[in-house]
């Protein structure tokens, strides 16, 4: 495989629900993806993450979203070009995700040619705990398929 594709979990797994991404990717690495697909986790935001991108051809950035009328373990699939600001892809210090891109792009640094954001709906992303909110935990199993299956078909389309 010549492109080198990233699958990247952000959150920060000890608030709760906020930690599905790096678990999910936890997860996924124990699955039947192609060798040379790299997995990594990330707590941070906004500028950190083009460090941990640059120089992939590809990244999946797997996510917690809360939206207003979202039900818990709801997936939703996005481009950058699908929103200007989210609320997980960045943090309080720092710009956010789609500004720091645009950034990269004017100084010409080394980013993904295509990006994808897989985001899943949580309950508590400000509650303290190591398991996901009981809601949640129930349908992981099915969330963690659906992404299986989205990154199959979105890498790997027949």
């Amino acid at each position: 495989m010549d492109e080198k594709i990233l699958i990247l979990g952000i959150g920060n797994d000890i608030l709760k629900d906020d930690g599905i991404g790096p678990r999910l990717v936890k997860d996924l690495q124990k699955s039947s993806f192609p060798e040379g697909i790299s997995f990594k986790t990330s707590s941070m935001g906004g500028l950190e993450i083009l460090e941990l991108i640059r120089d992939y051809h590809t990244v999946m950035i797997l996510d917690a979203i809360k939206t207003k009328d979202g039900n818990p373990g709801d997936v939703y699939y996005f481009n950058p070009s699908d929103f200007h600001e989210t609320m997980h892809l960045s943090n309080l210090h720092d710009v956010n995700f789609i500004t720091a891109l645009e950034l990269a792009k004017k100084i010409k640094l080394s980013i993904p040619e295509t990006i994808h954001i897989i985001a899943v709906e949580i309950l508590e992303d400000m509650e303290f705990g190591r398991s996901l909110s009981p809601e949640l935990e129930e349908k992981y199993p099915e969330i963690l398929s659906r992404v299986q299956e989205h990154l199959q078909s979105k890498l790997f389309p027949d």
